[in-house]
């Protein structure tokens, strides 16, 4: 038997582990052969207390299941803290403990179809609880499944290639929802950068980080979203990581966070944050966050040392908890003996094609930024897709040179009309107004 409490909030926010907004205490829950047994208490508690352990550190708190509520053998399989669902009911065909709130709870059970228009990211596919119905994917009419953390892990274990794309708003959210083949997408801080006109990644603040992970949340359904926790906001106390980490998923609604380095202090940020639960993405290599320290954007890995450093790095990210880690702008034979020594995803960036997978920033594949001081600024390594910057370009000097030249807006695109007689009676009131 596993007995584990939950903490619940008394205001329960989007993305919060509450009933429609129905406010508990703790609710202590026993899994043991065949049932789930719930009881309400008067404590508050967030605690897992018990024997339980995670088999794999790398995919803590992705969920739990309770094998007996699905049929199987007794016992408890996965994770225990992310226990959230979007869809379907909470507690299925599992057993009710003796509660004397049993009854409202019980009308509380569906929440999710009165609560369907929450845009919050962070909610397992599948938990013992159901999982969330995704937003079918542009021009499909089917629903698409969750991207999780289990989901990455699994495609890994199949040396499927995982594709992971950066979004910072609405729009660039969507195109990525209705392209089936991202697994993932990372609200990143080099949205400092491409969106805020920076020249480095530093300015960027957790407050704006949180506004730009909302807006990728509502736009981007179905696969896994990670934010990067920005430079500034994590980096003096575990404490302070861990408070930033659950602001992002709590305010940003994000699945994961991704952290830069692996000193022993942004390692120990990774610790805390995992030992909360929350899914971690390490980041070694070029880490732009730190160019104060390295001297600019450097790529590394280019001698022994550095090469070693990189994989070193990698690995004591792995072990302090993080599922998947970010190789960038490291030469691609270091990259591939990296992954080759890891039990985890490697993404690579400006590092070969034998990571697990790869991402590019949205701006820079799809060439929106171009102009012609755009090639000194984009990345060597980034193939551009798409040129969008120039089709872009050509559309607003047309709409410019149409409005000097007085044929925007022609009759088609000035729908609106008056009624019979009403311009004659407009005609009439201005004459009586002397104008």
């Amino acid at each position: 038997m596993a007995t584990f409490s939950f903490l619940w909030a008394n205001q329960p926010q989007r993305g919060d582990f509450g009933f429609g907004g129905l406010g508990l205490g703790a609710l202590s829950s026993s899994l043991s052969s065949g049932s789930v047994s719930l009881s309400v208490s008067g404590s508050l508690s967030c605690r897992f207390a018990s024997s339980h352990s995670c088999a794999s550190r790398h995919h803590r708190c992705s969920d739990v299941r309770a094998s007996g509520v699905r049929g199987g053998s007794s016992g408890v399989q996965g994770c225990c803290s992310r226990l959230v669902s979007r869809g379907g009911s909470y507690f299925g065909r599992s057993s009710w403990g003796a509660s004397q709130q049993q009854p409202q709870l019980q009308q509380q059970r569906s929440f999710a179809s009165s609560s369907s228009s929450s845009s919050s990211s962070n909610f397992p596919e599948s938990t013992v609880y159901g999982g969330p119905i995704a937003n079918p994917v542009d021009g499909g009419g089917g629903a698409a499944p969750r991207v999780t953390v289990r989901t990455v892990a699994a495609k890994y274990k199949k040396h499927e290639k995982l594709v992971m794309m950066t979004a910072y708003d609405y729009p660039s959210a969507r195109l990525c929802d209705a392209t089936p083949d991202i697994d993932m997408v990372l609200v990143g801080d080099s949205v400092a950068m491409v969106v805020h006109g920076h020249d480095t990644t530093l300015p960027i603040t957790l407050d704006e980080m949180i506004v730009h992970s909302r807006a990728v949340v509502r736009g981007a359904k179905r696969p896994l979203i990670i934010g990067d926790l920005p430079f500034g906001s994590f980096e003096t106390t575990p404490s302070d990581a861990v408070r930033a980490a659950v602001r992002m998923l709590k305010e940003g609604n994000v699945d994961a966070v991704k952290i830069e380095g692996s000193s022993d202090a942004r390692l120990a940020a990774v610790s805390a944050i995992s030992d909360a639960g929350i899914a971690v993405m390490g980041h070694v290599g070029l880490t732009p966050q730190s160019i104060s320290a390295i001297g600019g954007f450097r790529p590394t890995g280019r001698t022994a040392e550095e090469a070693i450093s990189v994989l070193d790095g990698a690995k004591r990210l792995q072990d302090a908890g993080c599922f998947a880690v970010v190789l960038e702008c490291v030469p691609a034979s270091v990259a591939r003996a990296v992954t080759e020594r890891l039990s985890i995803p490697t993404i690579g960036i400006g590092a070969g094609v034998h990571t697990s997978g790869q991402v590019l920033v949205f701006h820079d594949l799809l060439g929106i930024a171009q102009h012609p001081h755009h090639a000194t600024v984009t990345p060597r390594f980034c193939k551009q897709y798409a040129q969008a910057g120039i089709v872009i370009a050509e559309g607003l000097a047309q709409y410019a040179s149409e409005v000097k030249q007085a044929e925007f807006p022609s009759d088609k695109y000035s729908p609106y009309k008056m009624g019979d007689g009403a311009m004659d009676e407009f005609q009439k009131l201005l004459a009586e107004r002397g104008e």
